[in-house]
């Protein structure tokens, strides 16, 4: 890690999880140990009870984590890079949304992006058509990376292949070290910033709340994570819980096999963490530097194989950690029930055709919302392998999603090219048998399965 130029709190952090590693410690959290939570605050609540304190953008920090390729869709460039409303990117929402922020509050709003090495050339090359964001080192964080470990051996992988399959990112809480050894940290605190608010580069209802921004400077809490009501969708996602008076995040990675059935309990573990969070910089640092540079986030260990395409490939472990995880790290850490709004990932295609399907409005301040209609529960949306790329789903429907505002799931087995002025209501399921594609007719498909 020295060789390759990586920062202290880097290999420090790496060290801390490697070393638990060898200790045999899995990460594992079993259902034993926590408790559920009950009830936290609703944002609803907070806006009825917070002034709007603009004055405080000035000490604020805009943070959005776009470190990811989106190779599980078959993406060689930044995930954020898709288009999702008609010619317009993920960037060009979230540009737009700093843009204005800025502009309608006079106020000097920062502004920062967490790439990776493999998305900041793209993500800077596309970001000059925005001059007012400034230039790279006005806004670029960048993370580091780490040795992905061979599962035989314990030692780094060596995979002479190809070389840079022998690293691996570390999980978004690399934010914490990525802050310090990038003077990054230190520079918004002595600039007079003290509250950063992070969200994913794909989550577009994530925009900087000005309510929940004075509430939260108000409450003078360290750390504060928005959270949402599970849904049958979201059974799989890390979910909120408590150990004694502390709050934790527990990732499906962390959970016991046996422990499984509890962790997808929607009606035990209501709340699940949507990766929006509300940071006191200066209360973080204090914490880092109790820490040598570090959070001690739980570790998380992934099972993979060294080249991801290659099943046979060497076995190897790739240790990583949640951002979000640092609720646990605060005495005094807290959530928020958000709705649903402020929620709309793409972790999948099923997920960009909502996205893109009439489903999502775009709002004046370029946020992307589940439309009201919808009272915050959107469809379930099941595509099967013949759209797990973009390419694949952009062949689907080529000129555009159908109508799902009305669907309550649709189901899609086989190969289809689906049209706009085609719509879904209720539960549909469709399959094609047959191994050429096949254009479905356009019109309403209500409560139905069609079987070609």
């Amino acid at each position: 890690m020295e060789k390759a130029g990586l920062s202290e709190s880097a290999i420090r952090t790496f060290e801390f999880n490697y070393n638990n590693l060898i200790r045999g410690e899995t990460g594992l959290i079993p259902e034993t140990s926590i408790e559920p939570v009950q009830s936290v605050p609703a944002l609803e609540q907070v806006k009825k009870t917070t002034p709007l304190r603009k004055e405080l953008l000035s000490r604020t920090v805009v943070l959005k984590l776009n470190g990811g390729l989106g190779t599980s869709m078959g993406l060689e460039k930044a995930k954020s890079l898709l288009k999702i409303k008609g010619d317009l990117t993920f960037l060009d929402f979230i540009a737009r949304q700093i843009i204005q922020l800025r502009k309608e509050n006079g106020a000097d709003l920062a502004f920062l992006l967490m790439n990776s090495q493999s998305t900041s050339s793209d993500t800077v090359a596309f970001l000059e058509r925005y001059p007012e964001l400034g230039k790279r080192e006005d806004y670029e964080l960048l993370q580091s990376f780490v040795p992905k470990v061979d599962a035989n051996t314990m030692r780094p992988v060596e995979w002479p292949e190809n070389l840079q399959l022998e690293w691996c990112p570390p999980g978004h809480g690399d934010i914490y070290p990525s802050l310090v050894d990038s003077k990054w940290l230190k520079k918004l605190i002595t600039t007079g910033k003290q509250f950063l608010f992070v969200s994913n580069s794909d989550n577009l209802g994530a925009s900087l709340d000005l309510h929940l921004l004075a509430w939260f400077a108000d409450k003078g809490y360290p750390f504060l994570m928005e959270v949402a009501e599970r849904t049958s969708a979201d059974k799989k996602g890390g979910h909120l819980a408590c150990r004694g008076k502390s709050l934790l995040l527990r990732e499906s990675a962390q959970c016991p096999e046996g422990d499984t059935s509890c962790f997808q309990d929607i009606s035990r573990h209501k709340f699940f963490n949507t990766n929006n969070l509300w940071i006191d910089l200066v209360q973080l640092n204090a914490a880092l530097e109790m820490n040598n540079g570090f959070l001690p986030l739980p570790m998380i260990r992934n099972n993979k194989t060294v080249d991801p395409r290659n099943k046979q490939s060497t076995k190897v472990i790739q240790l990583e950690t949640a951002m979000g995880a640092a609720i646990g790290c605060f005495e005094n850490a807290a959530a928020v029930l958000v709705p649903r709004s402020r929620f709309a990932p793409v972790k999948t295609t099923s997920d960009l055709l909502g996205l893109r399907s009439d489903l999502f409005q775009t709002t004046v301040d370029w946020r992307l919302e589940l439309d009201p209609v919808r009272k915050g529960i959107p469809p379930l949306l099941d595509l099967d392998d013949n759209y797990k790329m973009v390419d694949q789903l952009d062949a689907g429907f080529p000129e555009g999603a159908p109508s799902l505002i009305e669907a309550i799931s649709l189901k899609v087995k086989g190969s289809f090219v689906i049209s706009p002025q085609t719509s879904f209501e209720g539960n549909v399921m469709l399959e094609n048998k047959s191994a050429a594609r096949v254009t479905l007719a356009s019109r309403k498909y209500q409560e139905e399965q069609v079987v070609v």
